[in-house]
This record gives structure tokens, sequence and C-alpha cells, in this order.
């Protein structure tokens, strides 16, 4: 289950453990075609829109669909440490832009599998209230527990 924490007003950190190895953690971040398969919120969603140029001074863009509505984000990738460390710049469109938003993941090997953590730092703790607000830890869940019933080919 994802463990969410606040450690001062402006960040929000969010752990778990993932199956798979930082590997296969890492490609299921980092590759459109994977992160079309589990990273899609509550079920009934779909990422018809996936692009991911992962590298210092890439950019992602991902675009969410219910049939009835959608939003989108996207983001500018900062650093990038593969399958350990990825730091970028995140903004979400609902259809308002949010503020943006520094993401770091780290994927840390644990047991059989990895623990990926997240470090979200807004801008005051107005913005870190209102993205808490939104209900992302329960997207966030059920996106990790779908990854968690997926296979993802081992890297080779």
């Amino acid at each position: 289950m994802l463990e969410l924490t606040l450690p001062n007003d402006t960040e929000i950190r969010v752990s778990r453990f993932v199956n798979g190895t930082p590997e296969q953690v890492w490609r299921a971040h980092t590759e459109a075609a994977l992160i079309q398969r589990w990273l899609l919120g509550p079920d009934g969603w779909t990422m018809p829109v996936c692009i991911s140029d992962v590298r210092p001074g890439g950019h992602f863009r991902y675009e969410w669909t219910n049939g009835d509505r959608g939003f989108y984000a996207t983001g500018d990738y900062i650093a990038v440490t593969p399958h350990q460390r990825l730091e970028h710049v995140e903004r979400m469109f609902l259809p308002a832009r949010t503020p943006d938003m520094q993401v770091i993941t780290t994927f840390q090997p644990e047991g059989q599998g990895t623990r990926l953590t997240m470090q979200m730092i807004l801008p005051d703790k107005a913005a870190r209230d209102a993205t808490i607000a939104t209900g992302m830890t329960d997207g966030m869940e059920a996106c990790y527990a779908r990854l968690d019933s997926q296979t993802v080919e081992p890297v080779t």
C-alpha cells in the first residue's frame, strides 16, 4: 500500500513497495508502451497519448480519458540516472493548469522487489494541500496495484 508523509509545508512524499526489480520498475516508468498499460488511475480510464523522452532536457506528455472527460500532464526531465533516479518538473491540466511540481523518484532494491519513493515539491503549502485534496493517492494506489498485477519483461 501507498505510504504518504508530509515532511514540511511544501513537500509530499509517497513510498510504495512494487513487485519487480529496479530495472523492471524503471522501464515501467520510462517506456511509453509500458506506461500506457498501468498509469491509468481508476478503472475505466485510458491513456491514448503517451510521449516519454527520458533524458535530461527531454519531455513527457500523458493524456487520459474515460470517454466523457479527460485531462493531461506535461513535464520536463532534469536529471536521469537509469534504474535509480528520475527528476522532473510536472504540471497537470485538470483543465486549469496546476502549479509546477518538482518530482524526484528513486528506485531502490528491496527484497524481491523495489522500494519506489517519490518526493514531490510544490511552491507553497496551499499548492501542496490542493494537490492532496485531488485524491491523488487513491489514483496512484490504483495505478501501482495494476502495475503489481502485470509482468514487465526482464531487462536484457
